[in-house]
């Protein structure tokens, strides 16, 4: 799965510049390198609108719905057996070497059953808050938009029937919800960290993890918590990362690169976005371009770089 450019898109389906185009993993699409095009406009009347892009299949295809319940149906199958092989073969094993008290609580129904999880970092007003609003289609609880920094705690972006913010503190002792392990960081973190649950259609195949901007210097040792621990926590669980750059402010802070060296044994989930293409010319964009795949060449102590998205502010 890869993300997309906008430009490069229009240029191949002639779609109007005011239209943001991404590309996603396919959640349980039985498909291991499928991908779901969605469409973003900012032209609506009633403000940003959010529907699926062409796809190759029609929604009226009959059959497709027959193969999305057998999938289903498979990978409900799939994850029972998988927790009855845990708790028979696993778990007496991490209770005899007390695993659960050195490392990680014991595995619940819910990691089992948890929707695919999506983690965003990036240095303050790079646009993560935003790129969600596009991505589910609408405003979620809790949202907070600004060029100063504004998220200052890590946001779950749940599916739900109605709109709320969930604690910290509930958010890990949800027999629901995969965040248990959490409570490790204590007090500090959980006073930080929060749900925000609203209905969304992408909402019902993934889960979407917003997390503060990083700031320079030393204010990140502030915040009352290891961030670069809880960071690495949600890599360690989450199947994507994407990392987002503003194209206006290309420079790496020590906190950031210590952040992107946290997750390491991880690249393989990390993809790069870079947002604000659109305010800036064709010629700056390939210096700018040039300089991030320099920068995280660095970071990621590897002469290449994954593949780079661009996008619109």
């Amino acid at each position: 799965s890869t993300l997309v450019g906008a430009s490069e898109w229009e240029r191949e389906s002639h779609t109007p510049q005011s239209t943001r185009v991404l590309a996603c993993p396919g959640a349980y699409s039985g498909y291991p390198s499928s991908i779901q095009i969605f469409s973003y406009s900012s032209t609506s009347e009633h403000g940003s609108t959010f529907s699926p892009a062409m796809s190759r299949q029609s929604e009226q295809d009959p059959s497709r719905d027959d193969d999305k319940a057998a999938r289903d149906e498979a990978t409900t199958r799939v994850i029972d057996e998988l927790k009855v092989l845990y708790r028979e073969k696993l778990m007496p094993v991490e209770q005899t070497f007390m695993y659960n008290r050195f490392y990680s609580p014991l595995m619940t129904d819910a990691e089992f059953e948890s929707k695919p999880m999506v983690l965003l970092i990036g240095q303050y007003s790079t646009g993560k808050t935003t790129f969600v609003q596009y991505l589910i289609g609408r405003n979620f609880p809790g949202q907070r938009i600004g060029p100063e920094p504004t998220t200052d705690r890590f946001t779950a972006v749940v599916g739900g029937p109605e709109d709320r913010v969930i604690p910290g503190n509930a958010l890990c002792v949800s027999p629901d919800l995969p965040f248990r392990g959490l409570e490790k960081y204590g007090t500090g973190f959980l006073n930080h960290f929060e749900g925000s649950q609203c209905e969304s259609q992408v909402l019902q195949n993934i889960t979407l993890v917003d997390s503060p901007g990083i700031l320079a210097g030393r204010k990140q040792g502030e915040r009352g918590y290891d961030f670069k621990e809880v960071c690495g926590w949600f890599a360690e669980r989450c199947d994507l990362i994407l990392l987002l750059f503003d194209a206006h402010k290309l420079d790496i802070s020590d906190e950031f690169q210590q952040t992107v060296e946290r997750l390491g044994g991880h690249e393989d989930k990390i993809r790069c976005v870079l947002n604000k293409a659109d305010q800036v010319d064709r010629q700056r964009l390939m210096r700018v371009y040039g300089a991030l795949m320099w920068g995280m060449g660095k970071v990621l102590r590897t002469p290449e770089v994954g593949h780079v998205g661009d996008g619109q502010s």
